[in-house]
């Protein structure tokens, strides 16, 4: 099969203790557990994605997944099968206690939302008082029990002017990735001012800069903007962000499951490819009419005609937002594309989500290593592990070698164990 779901984001509730001003979901405190999947329903849908993808990235996230009293038994069972589980929070409610349990529980990482450092910027986004400091406060307390966490922020005209000092006291903090996220027009989202093209242009540009500022240390990355690709090909073509697959992977390599079973191309495309409580994950994954013309179908207006194209192909629950059509030119980007340019290639071979042919002899613990090892970077670490190899003389990969690499890096991986490990 050639399309492979790497990462499944799965909404768990609609129940949340804030009620976020873009929330695509539209969670809020006054959603109930009324029709939500229940533990044995998520258990069987667990099962069959990894009946699919045998090691995908399972984010676990909301609403507020905190609020959903089996998440530690659906982590622990979806890890146990192994997927590498990692949840999206808010943040407010990670007590020292729930840590532990989700830590216990095989949880890889944390994703925390923080929009702002300026509380009453952030709390009213995010409809809390109180919430900033509460998130914050839990970024220590990840920090001493060795939880991995990523930073996450929605770009808005708000808060545009402070994105580099927020990607900074990211970093400062410890966080391993700063993902920026650009508004797509759907649940309360719909409401919201977007920046205009312009705009995202220059805040790309800036995460491009920033990519290479904290490569190492941080990954800094631009989400639901796939003319990022554009900005880092044409300004830092040996960037290892180019090492993955970089058009818009909304619907084919991954997918969003809704709190009533509903699976989505992803979490900003509201349009339901099937029905998980009628149907297997697989038959949706592989038949559904909605997620083939994703793969299949030629992207229209300015999309369809950009040399960019290969490289980036435009935010595809944009599209679909602003102009009800999943294939249509997404309208946030500002380049035009030169008439009967030749297409560009990517510069470097595209190893996400591939299958890595060895070229050197790994032993057998070494493999079992990367086989815990999330689908869609495998090919990536198993690459980069026989570079280092090669320079360095070797001629087997043993489970020594990948702990003198991870040793290696700029940030020590031996004190810190990543749950993105794509700069490993």
């Amino acid at each position: 099969m050639r399309f492979v779901p790497h990462v499944v984001a799965w909404n768990l509730t609609r129940r949340c203790n804030l009620e976020c001003a873009h929330c695509y979901i539209a969670a809020g405190p006054r959603e109930t557990a009324t029709g939500e999947l229940d533990t044995a329903e998520c258990r069987r849908i667990a099962d069959e994605i990894l009946a699919v993808n045998p090691t995908p990235l399972l984010i676990l996230s909301g609403g507020e997944p905190l609020l959903r009293p089996d998440l530690e038994e659906l982590a622990a069972h979806a890890a146990a099968g192994g997927a590498t589980v990692v949840v999206g929070t808010n943040g407010t409610l990670l007590t020292d206690q729930r840590i532990a349990a989700l830590k216990a529980a095989g949880v890889r990482g944390v994703a925390v939302s923080i929009d702002s450092l300026r509380p009453t910027y952030h709390d009213n986004f995010r409809h809390g008082k109180g919430s900033l400091a509460a998130t914050t406060a839990a970024l220590g307390r990840l920090t001493a029990h060795r939880m991995d966490f990523i930073i996450q922020t929605t770009a808005t005209k708000g808060n545009r002017t402070e994105l580099a000092g927020l990607a900074a006291w990211a970093a400062e903090q410890g966080a391993v990735a700063f993902n920026c996220y650009f508004l797509v027009a759907t649940g309360r989202g719909a409401g919201l001012s977007d920046l205009a093209p312009l705009e995202y242009e220059a805040v790309l540009g800036d995460l491009a800069r920033w990519e290479r500022q904290y490569r190492g240390r941080m990954l800094v990355r631009a989400k639901c903007a796939p003319h990022f690709m554009r900005l880092v090909h044409d300004t830092d073509p040996d960037s290892p962000v180019l090492n993955y697959e970089t058009r818009c992977p909304c619907g084919v390599q991954y997918c969003r499951i809704t709190p009533d079973g509903q699976l989505t191309p992803c979490p900003y495309l509201p349009e339901a490819a099937g029905d998980l409580r009628r149907e297997s994950f697989a038959e949706i994954w592989r038949e559904a009419p909605l997620l083939r013309r994703l793969r299949e179908g030629a992207l229209g207006g300015k999309c369809g005609a950009c040399e960019y194209r290969k490289l980036c192909g435009g935010c595809r629950a944009r599209a679909y937002a602003t102009q009800g059509d999943v294939l249509a030119a997404d309208p946030s980007c500002v380049y035009e594309p030169s008439p009967g340019a030749a297409v560009f290639e990517p510069r470097q071979a595209v190893t996400y989500g591939a299958e890595f042919t060895p070229g050197l002899k790994w032993d057998a613990a070494a493999r079992a290593r990367m086989a815990r090892i999330p689908s869609f970077v495998r090919a990536v670490v198993m690459q980069r592990v026989e570079e280092y190899a090669r320079r360095h003389g070797k001629r087997e990969i043993t489970p020594a070698l990948l702990s003198e690499v991870r040793g290696a890096l700029p940030v020590d991986f031996s004190k810190k164990r990543p749950f993105f490990v794509t700069d490993v």
